[in-house]
């Protein structure tokens, strides 16, 4: 079963200023099936919220920490919980 799940991450490193929202907003909708955004905090991570099937949600943490993205990602902290609704798609707040 791949029940649908909400995940919060916590984005550091140079990540504002590099295209990181687009390029995870691209991601997101090429894994497909994943709504919710990502936002630049003011002490210079990315917060990143989605929600969708498990596997989608664990695709796109992957991407996150190992994947081609721009800019340079230090770590990423993540919760899960159970998904809120409320989100028309993907996007960059």
């Amino acid at each position: 079963m791949n029940e649908a799940v909400r995940v919060t991450a916590w984005v550091r490193g140079r990540v504002q200023e590099v295209g990181f929202r687009w390029f995870t907003r691209a991601n997101a909708l090429r894994i497909g099936e994943l709504t919710g955004f990502a936002v630049n905090l003011g002490d210079g991570r990315v917060q990143v919220v989605a929600e969708g099937p498990k596997e989608r949600c664990d695709a796109l943490l992957e991407w996150l920490r190992t994947g081609d993205t721009p800019g340079r990602v230090d770590g990423v902290t993540e919760i899960w919980d159970t998904p809120r609704g409320g989100y028309d798609g993907f996007e960059i707040r």
